[in-house]
């Protein structure tokens, strides 16, 4: 087997791009939403924040919240047959 070089973020220049209408300031409303446990959220990845962000393979994939811990919210997820749980910061999600 051979080893991955780099980090988690490789290969993803186009994932992690803004449209040119949404560059600038992140709106503050966003980076502080609040979400309740059982909401549908949808993880997309903010590209200016790395913060709580997750692995790009789970981009675009919709999950469940399933509590908090510090800021970042508890959303687990369908991966094949397994569910996992991942903690990501509210930035990146999107309610369903």
């Amino acid at each position: 087997m051979v080893t991955r070089i780099g980090t988690k973020q490789r290969k993803t220049r186009h994932k992690n791009q803004h449209s040119y209408k949404t560059r600038g300031k992140v709106s503050l409303s966003k980076y502080f939403q609040e979400f309740q446990d059982g909401d549908k959220v949808c993880l997309k990845t903010h590209p200016s924040i790395q913060k709580g962000r997750f692995f790009p393979r789970f981009h675009g994939i919709t999950g469940t919240v399933a509590g908090k811990k510090g800021e970042c919210y508890g959303v687990t997820i369908r991966d094949g047959s397994k569910q996992k749980l991942l903690y990501v910061h509210p930035i990146h999600l999107k309610k369903q």
